[in-house]
């Protein structure tokens, strides 16, 4: 038997990004009306998921009328660093085969406090949420905005792709 190693070179599972990636990513982020929050839990230290209503705004980020009283909010509050994960199965074929995109993002408050920026913001998102009329005007509520950094994108087997905040612009 040989001393002699035998070294297999690894093939990355990334692909290069493409236009098709891109467009796939720009569609889930316009599309979707919900999406899971991961944050770093404030009280216990520990990563936490939440569940929120989501909308892209003209500018190319994603927003979300969030309550002062939530965990969620207390937590980036005091770390900004989150990811937005989007892309829900359709409930046809395997949902690991489904398009999902990872967003790490930079979140930031618009409060009540920048009226006009407030309000301009509300009007896009009761358009696109409707179902938030019932608790927009109530005053614990501001809209964080979340500012990609990177994405991970899965556009299905065999489908990765890393994309860059230039590539999310579109």
């Amino acid at each position: 038997m040989s001393d002699k190693q035998v070294t297999t070179p690894t093939i990355s599972p990334i692909r290069p990004t493409d236009p098709e990636a891109v467009e796939t990513a720009i569609g889930l982020m316009s599309g979707s009306r919900i999406a899971s929050l991961a944050f770093l839990d404030v009280e216990t230290g520990r990563p936490s998921l939440s569940r929120i209503a989501i909308m892209r705004s003209q500018g190319g980020d994603m927003v979300s009328m969030v309550s002062e009283l939530s965990a969620h909010t207390k937590s980036i509050a005091a770390n900004p660093a989150t990811a937005l994960l989007l892309g829900e199965a359709d409930g046809k074929g395997d949902p690991l085969n489904q398009a999902r995109l990872t967003l790490h993002c930079e979140a930031k408050f618009i409060t009540r406090d920048t009226p006009e920026e407030f309000k301009e913001l509300q009007a896009a998102y009761l358009a696109a949420i409707p179902k938030a009329k019932v608790y927009a005007d109530f005053l614990d509520f501001r809209f964080a905005v979340f500012e990609a950094v990177s994405a991970s994108l899965n556009g299905g087997f065999g489908k990765a792709y890393q994309l860059t905040a230039e590539n999310l612009q579109n």
